[in-house]
């Protein structure tokens, strides 16, 4: 892969020749664009932090915790907790302001390996199995009316999902542009019929329909909750903040980034979590306990018991909310392939982008493809357990890397420092659930654990070891090449993005000027 790293550098100027486009990196270079200011930054964290959850089934979190006012409570702290370690991220993505997130972070304090693993996961894993799930409930919502007595066929799901996952990517692979918009204008329509909820739950208030949020009634237990049910309930609720990370990987695109991504976590976590907690008590005020229990799409069943004529809008808003949340995976995710070929991590040809329209197709087609496997061949919904457990085994290493950074380099220029508290609480909580899990769950976390673990013998013969045969140079370089002359693109030259990433080298490097390992 190092390999296939120095032959892409080269096949670039061999390619690119006469078609390069200007970008902000300057006249006749190809480099990544800027084109995510603020509000895109916002669009891009809520959009994937708000999925089709919040629209089903929150009824897990009421299901463990045995009471409505202790289920508002799970879904308050869940936003604290998210709050905690954005504010981590914060910090991080201010620091090594590189795209990546978690893997960019974890490669430049732990090293090489420690970031590869990660990198693998998700790859392998991880957001391929999360994009199928949204994709294909993408699909059953919309080819519900068009089967309204019965679930829709296998194949008619399976066929609309592979479009709708296809066409984002050509829309991501055309224009970062465009793919912000649509990122924005779903965004913005998720949280329009949200806000729709809230405000006939408001109504409802008015009306006096508020009997299950009264206290007597609001903590009226049908069960007492056990630590462990308080724990899962706790991970359902996290778990639907999950996305709160997502701008860190894009960081290289963000107009201003010291600036503009900490305001956008700053501004995206409490509205979520203000949109999450009062939905839920809009919930409460047309539905109770357990016809909210009983409930398989509880904003459905809302809409039809208020909407009346109406109620055709949570449906739709379900799948526009989906389709939003597969467009902005697909854009987040590509753009970690991204820097890990740009890392040596991948195949070079990944971290190359288009000469006309500065996107990085190969590493989109891949997040595509992987996609595509997990939706014809894997049991989707059974991998969702396993990608639960490894997304939360990765916040938790990521966070104890800053303050291992703290540690290590102690003088470096931090934008951002968060109160030492602030990781030492989230670890706390995180260590408390994955101690949980790893006692209630054993299989799924130690399937988790070897999916990880398969990245090591990966890493050291892709990776490590680099005096390869030439024979084995030698395919992967026509490989490359080939791979150039299909896509249209080239190793990216000297961007905005280069230059400021040259800039935090610098800046990590200790007072003996001794380099970071990578």
């Amino acid at each position: 892969m190092r390999a296939a790293a120095a032959a892409g550098q080269s096949g670039a100027g061999s390619m690119a020749g006469g078609e390069q486009r200007g970008a902000p990196g300057g006249p006749g270079r190809v480099a990544l664009k800027k084109e995510i200011g603020l509000v895109s930054a916002c669009a891009i964290i809520i959009g994937n932090i708000i999925g089709s959850g919040i629209f089903i089934s929150p009824k897990g979190v009421l299901e463990h915790t045995g009471s409505v006012g202790l289920a508002l409570i799970i879904w308050v702290l869940g936003g604290g907790v998210a709050a905690l370690g954005s504010l981590c991220y914060a910090e991080l993505g201010v620091t090594i302001p590189k795209s990546g997130g978690d893997y960019s972070y974890v490669t430049e304090i732990f090293g090489g390996l420690a970031g590869f693993l990660l990198l693998w996961s998700a790859v392998l894993i991880m957001y391929p199995t999360s994009l199928a799930v949204i994709a294909l409930t993408f699909s059953n919502y919309v080819l519900q009316p068009v089967f309204p007595n019965c679930i829709p066929p296998y194949n008619a799901s399976r066929i609309l999902s592979m479009v709708c996952l296809l066409l984002l990517t050509w829309v991501n692979s055309s224009s970062v542009r465009w793919a912000t918009r649509i990122q924005d204008i779903f965004t913005a329509g998720k949280l329009l019929a949200l806000a729709l909820i809230i405000i006939v739950g408001f109504i409802q208030i008015f009306k006096g329909n508020y009997e299950e949020l009264t206290p007597s009634n609001a903590f009226n237990f049908w069960m007492t909750p056990s630590v462990g049910h308080l724990a899962l309930a706790f991970l359902q609720g996290s778990f639907a903040f999950s996305g709160w990370n997502f701008l860190n990987y894009v960081t290289e695109e963000l107009v201003d980034p010291r600036r503009n991504l900490p305001r956008a976590i700053f501004i995206s976590i409490p509205l979520v979590t203000f949109v999450y907690t009062f939905t839920n008590i809009a919930y409460f005020t047309a539905m109770s306990p357990q016809e909210l229990l009983s409930s398989n799409a509880v904003a459905v069943t809302f809409g039809e018991k208020l909407l009346g004529y109406f109620s055709w809008v949570m449906p739709v808003s379900v799948a526009l909310s989906t389709f939003g949340g597969i467009n902005g995976y697909l854009f987040t995710s590509s753009r970690l392939c991204f820097s890990g070929a740009r890392e040596g991590h991948l195949p070079s040809l990944l971290a190359m982008i288009h000469v006309k329209h500065c996107t990085p197709i190969p590493a989109l087609l891949v997040c595509c493809l992987a996609t595509l496997v997990i939706m014809l061949v894997g049991d989707t919904y059974t991998l969702i357990n396993y990608v639960s457990f490894i997304n939360y085994l990765c916040y938790g290493v990521t966070i104890i890397g800053l303050i291992v950074l703290r540690w290590k380099k102690p003088k470096i220029f931090r934008p951002i420092k968060v109160n030492l508290l602030v990781p030492i609480t989230y670890l706390a909580f995180w260590a408390f659930l994955l101690i949980f899990s790893l006692y209630s769950e054993p299989v799924v976390c130690g399937v988790g654990l070897i999916i990880i673990l398969t990245g090591v013998p990966v890493f050291f013969l892709g990776v490590y070891w680099r005096n390869k045969p030439k024979c084995v140079n030698r395919l992967i370089e026509s490989m490359t090449c080939w791979g150039q002359k299909l896509c249209f693109v080239v190793y990216p030259q000297g961007g905005v993005a280069e230059e400021e990433e040259a800039a935090s080298a610098c800046s990590l490097r200790p007072a003996s000027n001794t380099a970071v390992r990578k």
